[in-house]
């Protein structure tokens, strides 16, 4: 078994031309919900968590991985996220040889902050980097400079520390030489793992309604296809292989943490808007996906049959809101918004969406098993002739080309299996 932490830092400087995530810019949410009481309130929610798991009958091991997200979790000090980390020791164990990677601004470390990460067990950081190119960045709404990232991953060297960098590719204005510049500028920083993302636009976003309003073009399916294709081409020839659609890495050095979420291993989520999964679904029964009204008081829940139901599946999500996220801590509620138990349509189309991501390919005996018969084998020869995917070991791995029409493949697969 295999268990994951992921906590949620909701804050950030500045919010992001093209950003949709569940972040906030004010220091002070109201009803005390502030950056400075952050720490100790999401320690809090793992300790209701696991208190919750434990009238559940679930019992995880320790934590194989730790990743703190955001928003921008190098906003605070570093000795808040030493406290989380030091919270989630205390509560389910960190295995020894754990990955412990924490996303940061290049803007908000520097050696200092660093070092306190790495004394306190932090392995990695992933380095919001986006572009190497300053037009760019002023686009998609950055603050820091390309020198910023090359401090900042030089200071992880340093201390000891992995470095990943994020790109994002497709943003308005951006040439494919710009592209080229950035993909050539995050491998001269020799860090061992790059994930390569292309811009989407959500309509509620400032971005999104500068493009409505025609002050910004709109992303190009084959600009982003074609920068895709040179991103691949060049992290190749420098050793990193593509393991996830937007994740290269060099062999040994790929995210565990994001491998987790894609082969559904549990995970607990902490704070606002964070997900949780729990459990495998068992292919034996014929209800529909249903969303579960689940009391998530700790004190007034007990150990019984609904707990056996959700180990069958069950996913939920935290309360988006900081300030009605920490309302429910203090009436001693898991602060969840929602859940829903994963049954067994749910579950095969997670494992073809999840499965033909990766370059471990995408089961086909798994589709035999729990599709009824309705899946061919045969069918699966289609994406060999057209060039999408190649199979090996009885597993469909999407080649270059299927990587780019990932969504078509999955429509498809979903087709075959009466989806």
């Amino acid at each position: 078994m295999v268990f994951e932490v992921y906590v949620h830092v909701p804050f950030c400087m500045r919010r992001c031309g093209y950003c949709d995530f569940n972040t906030y810019t004010a220091r002070d949410l109201g009803g005390g919900a502030t950056r400075t009481g952050y720490a100790q309130q999401a320690i809090r929610e793992m300790e209701l968590v696991r208190r919750w798991q434990l009238d559940h009958g679930i019992e995880e091991p320790a934590a194989d991985t730790v990743f703190f997200g955001g928003g921008t979790p190098t906003i605070l000090p570093a000795e808040d996220l030493a406290a989380m980390l030091n919270a989630i020791r205390n509560i389910w164990g960190v295995k020894a040889d754990a990955e412990v990677t924490t996303e940061a601004n290049p803007d908000t470390v520097n050696q200092q902050y660093i070092d306190t990460l790495a004394r306190n067990g932090f392995t990695r950081i992933s380095f919001g980097m986006q572009s190497a190119v300053p037009h760019v960045l002023k686009t998609l709404d950055r603050t820091h400079t390309p020198e910023n990232v090359t401090s900042g991953v030089a200071a992880a060297r340093r201390a000891g520390l992995e470095s990943s960098v994020d790109l994002i590719y497709g943003a308005p204005g951006e040439s494919v030489e710009d592209w080229r510049i950035s993909v050539q500028t995050a491998l001269e920083l020799q860090v061992h793992h790059i994930s390569a993302y292309a811009l989407t636009v959500e309509p509620t976003t400032k971005m999104g309604r500068q493009i409505a309003a025609g002050i910004l073009p709109k992303p190009d399916d084959d600009d982003e296809a074609a920068k895709y294709e040179i991103a691949d081409q060049l992290f190749s020839a420098a050793g990193l292989e593509w393991y996830e659609v937007s994740n290269w890495a060099r062999p040994g050095y790929e995210s565990r943490h994001n491998l987790g979420y894609w082969r559904n291993v549990d995970w607990a989520g902490i704070g606002p808007g964070a997900h949780s999964h729990y459990g495998s679904v068992q292919p034996d029964t014929d209800e529909q996906s249903e969303t579960t009204e689940v009391n998530h008081s700790v004190k007034n829940e007990s150990n019984g049959s609904q707990g056996n139901d959700m180990r069958h599946g069950l996913r939920s999500w935290d309360i988006a809101h900081p300030r009605w996220w920490l309302q429910s801590l203090r009436e001693e509620h898991v602060p969840w918004a929602g859940s829903e138990r994963i049954l067994e349509k749910e579950h095969l189309e997670e494992t073809i969406m999840l499965g033909i991501r990766l370059r471990e390919g995408l089961d086909l005996s798994v589709l035999d098993a729990v599709s009824d018969g309705r899946f061919q084998r045969e069918q699966a020869d289609e994406f060999v002739r057209e060039g999408l995917a190649t199979i090996d070991d009885n597993r469909l791995i999407p080649t270059v080309r299927g990587r780019l029409l990932n969504d078509s493949m999955i429509e498809r697969l979903f087709a075959m299996c009466g989806l």
